[in-house]
């Protein structure tokens, strides 16, 4: 029975042990960090006790690529309490998510400047007052027609600048950023994970092609809504622009699927395909570098305005289908023929490149003959 016991007592603290991530991150590593936060604006409040809660990149490991949640007007659990949102953190090697939480402060959130009240530390769009919320109207989208629990306290945005949009917290360009005492308090304190409509409201973003970086390049069409999984209507909002230039390494290594060069196997779509690029040659002849360059560069723009010219096409296709409601039958067939397309294109260019790299060949300085 003692034997048995401590088994039991084994297995239950393993348990506990792998369970851990779960309860402030979401067990993924990824090797590039996401893109920048978008630019947009904040849609209306759409009623008393919704709390805003920042868009942010969450990663889909099915598909190797991160993809846009946009912010949204959320009831808060319970009263009294506020949202801490998600961050992307560099650890050991890779980037982390740590998952948002409700709790009665708001906790660390990597130092990111989300806006509207979430300013790197602390919230400071509103207060909770008597059971009711409270809304700085200074930085909040609220319509005081509707909604009069509000106030005005400008001294919260008067030294506030954003100087950058970066949305990852440590590493190579992060937020160079550290928890406050409190925030660490605040960390050992209850909390209540997402609701089910923030759940139900990042799955949606994440079935949704639109959302994704290598699709949107940080300028996602759907920005921020007033109410979780409302991705049409008015009150959607549109990214005004990317918060910075994308461009995510073409071999970056934990993307699943990925082939030498960066694209993913068996691509299916011009979309999932990265840009070709310049190589630098280098063989110790600055005449001949400069001349290969030439050749290169004008053979990869000539590449990558076929590539976009494809992508273009297939986006339109794929628009046509979803406005026609196609069949399952001729969906399939649709994204067959865009894989066929996709290939022979990757293929042709592939060919191409190794003609020129054999034709430069010959004119490369042989090694010095030994005396």
């Amino acid at each position: 029975m003692i034997h048995r016991a401590m088994r039991m007592a084994f297995l239950v603290l393993c348990t506990l042990v792998f369970l851990r991530p779960c309860l402030g991150q979401i067990a993924v590593t990824v090797s590039f960090g996401p893109p920048a936060l978008p630019v947009y604006d904040l849609p209306p409040c759409p009623g008393d006790g919704y709390l805003w809660t920042p868009g942010y990149w969450a990663w889909d490991a099915d598909v190797s690529d991160y993809y846009w949640v946009p912010g949204t007007w959320v009831m808060a659990p319970e009263p009294g309490f506020l949202w801490t949102p998600g961050w992307w953190g560099w650890e050991t090697g890779g980037f982390i998510f740590h998952t948002g939480f409700w709790a009665t402060e708001v906790g660390f959130y990597g130092g990111i400047d989300y806006g509207f009240g979430y300013f790197g530390h602390g919230f400071y769009g509103g207060r909770w007052e008597g059971g009711a919320f409270r809304y700085n109207t200074a930085v909040l989208n609220v319509n005081t027609t509707i909604i009069h629990n509000t106030y005005i306290d400008r001294t919260v945005i008067v030294n506030h600048t954003t100087i950058n949009r970066v949305s990852y917290n440590g590493g190579e360009g992060g937020i160079p950023d550290h928890p406050h005492p409190e925030e660490e308090r605040v960390a050992q304190e209850r909390h209540l994970p997402p609701v089910a409509a923030q759940q139900q409201h990042r799955e949606s973003a994440r079935s949704n092609p639109e959302m994704r970086a290598s699709r949107n390049h940080g300028k996602p069409e759907i920005a921020a809504t007033s109410r979780p999984g409302e991705f049409n209507g008015h009150d959607v909002v549109k990214a005004r622009e990317a918060g910075a230039p994308y461009h995510p390494p073409a071999n970056a290594p934990g993307r699943e699927g990925a082939r030498p060069g960066g694209e993913p196997a068996n691509a299916t779509h011009a979309r999932e395909l990265q840009p070709h690029q310049v190589t630098t040659p280098d063989t110790g002849n600055s005449k001949q570098d400069e001349k290969a360059l030439k050749e290169q560069q004008k053979l990869i723009d000539k590449q990558n305005q076929e590539h976009q010219k494809l992508q273009e096409k297939q986006d339109k296709e794929d628009q046509q289908a979803q406005q026609k409601k196609y069949s399952e039958q001729k969906q399939q067939q649709m994204e067959q023929k865009h894989q066929q397309q996709t290939q022979q294109m990757e293929q042709r260019h592939s060919d191409q490149t190794q003609k020129m790299q054999t034709r430069q060949a010959p004119h490369q300085n042989p090694p010095p003959r030994p005396r």
